[in-house]
């Protein structure tokens, strides 16, 4: 799938589960964002391996509920495109724009350490 493929179905999928029946602020979806990175991070504090992906039954006969470092970077993605795909933002021509402006970048610039 392309990125404004995933864009496009991450924010019908939120719509049609009733994400969107009220409008969310921006500070909203930006905290949930946050919360996916924290999910992430609590993760690997718990020694997960980063390619680790297990499963959790939350509600008995519905499908396990996958866990891990990349499914909680999934759905960091997953509220990004959703957003996009509310407000209709380019994201794919601002990736792009930011990734060229990169290259032409010093090494380290600004001397920072991470």
């Amino acid at each position: 799938m392309t990125i404004e493929e995933l864009i496009k179905e991450s924010h019908q999928t939120a719509v049609e589960h009733g994400w969107w029946e009220e409008e969310r602020n921006i500070g909203e979806c930006l905290a949930l964002m946050h919360s996916e990175i924290s999910e992430a991070l609590e993760e690997w504090r718990d020694g997960f391996h980063l390619n680790s992906v297990y499963y959790k039954t939350y509600t008995p006969g519905k499908p396990n509920k996958p866990e891990g470092f990349t499914v909680e970077l999934a759905d960091l993605l997953i509220r990004v495109f959703d957003l996009c795909g509310r407000h209709n933002l380019p994201l794919v021509e601002a990736l792009q724009e930011k990734m060229a402006y990169n290259k032409t970048r010093p090494y380290r610039h600004g001397g920072k350490v991470a």
